[in-house]
């Protein structure tokens, strides 16, 4: 019988130590493969993501839409599900809920981008964005990395707000930020996680900054200023999530980099010494990193 788990389920499956140690298991699985995702464009702005992955035992795919109508409304930007199959017997094992398995996955991802790359762990962490991925990574930080103090911005002051209460909540000192510029000065870690429909940082980081940059996902898309980026290409180190980043890291591509030569996360070696300067790590996301959590939700039931 299939366990058909609704957004609360799925998230007590994909507790975050858990799952940062299957991400960085499936980096390096050999049988694991993950076959280019299809994109479709929707009429209305809107795009269908079908995200197919498998391993020795389990297949998956992620079905979502991503509609960015939906920003400001009630009805969330990412709707959909991950769907879990038994190699072996082909049987369907599970149902996650996508966004759930979205949010903590890439939240995730940045978490252990921070925990091999980031020169400075010990907060604050700034988080630019305060929707369901500014959550889901404060919660992975504090949780991961141990962060006590957090400074949110947004464009909408009331959701900053409400992302403040639940750091609270949760144990965490919490301040609202009008400037995200102005922040950047005090934050060694740095999260941006909007709808990257424009720049929503500009100022050049500190020397020890960490930012993990995930809202934009395609060429046109952009988070950070190009000058920003080009500066800690020169400076520091830029690292990608996975080599589809190659053509969808707008962040990098509009600011002139040359993706396909910047190393991703399988690259990494976590028992190297840190580089000096800045780091920027690109996310834009892998059927892989869903395989992860599927593997993961399995052996948490």
């Amino acid at each position: 019988m299939t366990d058909l788990l609704d957004a609360a389920a799925t998230a007590a499956r994909l507790p975050y130590d858990e799952l940062v140690r299957e991400l960085a298991a499936v980096l390096h699985d050999p049988v694991a493969r993950v076959p280019p995702r299809l994109v479709q464009t929707l009429p209305g702005g809107g795009s269908l993501f079908v995200m197919p992955a498998f391993d020795a035992q389990v297949a998956i795919t992620k079905l979502i839409t991503f509609t960015p109508r939906n920003v400001g409304t009630k009805t969330p930007t990412i709707q959909g599900d991950v769907v879990v199959f038994d190699v072996g017997s082909g049987q369907r094992r599970l149902v996650l809920d996508g966004p759930t398995v979205t949010a903590r996955r890439t939240a995730a991802v940045s978490l252990l981008a921070a925990q091999w790359l980031a020169p400075n762990t010990s907060g604050p962490l700034l988080v630019v964005g305060a929707g369901t991925q500014g959550r889901a990574h404060l919660e992975a930080f504090a949780r991961g990395l141990g962060v006590r103090e957090v400074l949110i911005h947004s464009r909408s002051e009331a959701s900053a707000h409400v992302l403040a209460t639940f750091a609270r909540e949760i144990g965490l000192h919490a301040e609202v930020f009008g400037d995200a510029d102005a922040a950047l000065a005090r934050c060694p870690l740095v999260v941006t996680c909007t709808p990257a429909s424009g720049v929503v940082l500009r100022a050049l980081p500190r020397a020890d900054a960490f930012i993990a940059a995930v809202g934009a996902f395609t060429p046109k898309m952009i988070e950070l200023d190009p000058s920003l980026t080009s500066h800690i290409a020169r400076e520091g180190r830029i690292v990608v999530d996975t080599r589809d980043a190659d053509h969808e890291a707008g962040d990098l591509l509009q600011a002139g980099i040359d993706v396909a030569a910047v190393p991703s996360l399988r690259d990494v070696d976590p028992s190297a010494g840190r580089a000096k300067g800045p780091v920027l790590f690109k996310s834009c996301g892998w059927a892989g990193w869903d395989l992860a959590a599927a593997r993961t939700a399995l052996r948490c039931a």
